[in-house]
């Protein structure tokens, strides 16, 4: 009686499973995706949205949040392409758009993201999202009239976007317009005074400012409130390095290249520490490459002229 009541037992949920519809199989792939993503391992999400693709190859939403896991795995090509299929199946995915723009402009492919801009203009203009992109999108192109246009408009749907006013006073600073930046950030802290980028802009401004202990306080703010940021803290090194605290600076310096190996800037400030240290072949080896790779980069072309005259 016991095995017939085991066998019973063992018989009902393959009984129950073999019922089971094809959008109930193809969702709890999903689920457990989700629930992957939620628990930050996004490498076990990525087998959990295939299991899903592999019932039902039109599933738009598991190939878009198929993306989102290649996005937290910094995967870039492989999220596009997700992006791409997620748009196909369906053709209003209107999120798919949007983050297969933004993963667009972190590759460089600045065309490709304006034509996503674009298309979400015209299909949901009343969404924010729509004129974000586009002046993601201007500002990579360095249309900044057009770029602080777009993010004003986003604005208009979104007032209470604190991001949005920091993207407007960051082209005001690209413009070296840094009253009406402040007064963006000051609008924006109002909103949400935890907002790191804001804190990291106004080290920016102080530093163009010439007030290097207030670029200071402000960049220790934005570690504190996110120390994942690798140019905050490359942003603290310079400052450092023009306080005269050269040892100090540089070990930030090199905590961001430990963060993000290939960022020009860092490399920059280590060709400036090499240059105030009066290691002339050290400065050379990291300015003279940039002066190539990025000529128009602010300061290389100072401590490049201060380097070769060591």
């Amino acid at each position: 009686m016991k095995n017939l009541i085991s066998k019973i037992l063992l018989f009902i949920p393959i009984l129950w499973m073999g019922c089971d519809s094809l959008e109930d199989k193809k969702g709890r792939f999903l689920l457990k995706g989700n629930k992957k993503m939620e628990e930050k391992d996004p490498k076990t999400a990525l087998g959990f949205y295939e299991e899903a693709i592999a019932l039902d190859s039109n599933f738009s939403d598991a190939y878009y949040n198929k993306g989102m896991a290649h996005l937290q795995l910094n995967q870039l090509e492989p999220a596009i392409q997700d992006f791409s299929k997620a748009i196909q199946k369906n053709p209003k995915a209107v999120d798919a758009v949007f983050q297969r723009g933004l993963a667009y402009l972190d590759l460089g492919a600045n065309y490709n993201a304006k034509e996503d801009a674009s298309r979400m203009v015209s299909e949901s203009p009343s969404d924010w999202r729509s004129y974000f992109l586009v002046g993601l999108t201007e500002e990579k192109l360095k249309n900044y009239p057009s770029a602080l246009q777009s993010f004003q408009k986003a604005s208009e749907l979104a007032p209470k976007n604190s991001d949005l006013l920091v993207n407007q006073a960051t082209i005001y600073f690209y413009q070296k317009e840094y009253v009406a930046a402040m007064n963006l950030l000051e609008k924006a802290e109002g909103i949400n005074p935890l907002e790191p980028n804001l804190h990291n802009l106004r080290s920016m401004i102080y530093f163009e400012e010439k007030n290097y202990q207030g670029a200071v306080q402000a960049v220790e703010k934005a570690i504190t409130l996110d120390n994942r940021q690798a140019y905050f803290y490359n942003n603290h090194g310079l400052y450092l390095l023009y306080l005269n605290q050269l040892e100090e600076g540089l070990t930030l310096i090199n905590q961001s290249l430990a963060m993000d190996s290939k960022n020009p800037f860092a490399l920059r400030n280590k060709g400036i520490y090499y240059t105030l240290t009066g290691d002339k072949v050290s400065a050379l080896s990291y300015l003279e490459e940039l002066s190539v790779s990025h000529p128009d980069m602010d300061l290389v072309k100072e401590y490049l002229a201060k380097a070769r005259a060591l």
